[in-house]
């Protein structure tokens, strides 16, 4: 059995800037400045890390960003949930939604999540899509801000979810960006990457991934490769 963890944004879905809406307006509201937002790189960042990053470099302590995350992440959720709405802003990827669910058909497949985004962001932008569901297990920003920790989260609520171990080669991190790449690298996962969000596949070949995808428009040819040797 493999563990099959996605990322959010830039790989299942594109919430067409909300996210970035949302938390500047939480950081206004929570610290009194959104700092240097409009020049801040978001892509594979947790958003812990973002919200840390951006305030301190604003000249606030470290201690009172931490001691005002919370807040700031429930005034993001709610900004995000309004900007979101009835999910029309929410765009899927080409053939995620068919990928997805072929995966969550087989028996010796495990599907989840693996995102910087905080778990109640994750849902919002995924509520719209009917594939909430089909995520089995998760880890995300909010379990932890470095990205690198996050898959021994999503393999120790898959063993508890599935009663199996997953080996680090039986995982499968697929995401769009350099980072997601060096998540898998770090932890002795098959790292997948596709360009489907702000990084060309020129680019993403540049980080070595054991598999690199254009789109997943070609559902079969995608399974085919996702379930197969990768190495």
């Amino acid at each position: 059995m493999r563990l099959f963890l996605f990322d959010v944004d830039g790989t299942l879905v594109s919430a067409r800037g909300a996210g970035r809406l949302a938390l500047t307006q939480a950081l206004v509201e929570t610290f009194g400045t959104a700092g240097a937002v409009d020049r801040y790189d978001f892509r594979g960042k947790t958003d812990p890390r973002i919200v840390l990053d951006l305030m301190t470099e604003a000249d606030i302590p470290p201690a009172s960003v931490r001691a005002r995350m919370g807040a700031c992440f429930d005034a993001y959720v709610r900004e995000l949930e309004r900007l979101i709405g009835d999910g029309a802003r929410v765009q899927l990827m080409p053939g995620v939604a068919d990928l997805v669910r072929a995966l969550a058909r087989r028996a010796d497949a495990l599907v989840g999540l693996l995102t910087g985004n905080i778990e109640a962001g994750a849902r919002a932008k995924l509520r719209s899509t009917g594939l909430l569901p089909l995520f089995r297990v998760g880890a995300y920003g909010s379990d932890d801000g470095d990205r690198r920790r996050l898959p021994a989260i999503a393999r120790a609520r898959a063993r508890v979810t599935s009663g199996q171990e997953f080996a680090p080669e039986r995982v499968v991190i697929i995401g769009d960006t350099p980072l997601d790449v060096d998540c898998a690298r770090a932890c002795g996962a098959v790292a997948v990457a596709v360009a489907t969000g702000q990084h060309a596949a020129a680019e993403l070949a540049g980080h070595t991934p054991d598999l690199l995808f254009e789109d997943f428009a070609d559902v079969e040819r995608t399974l085919t490769l996702l379930t197969g040797d990768a190495r």
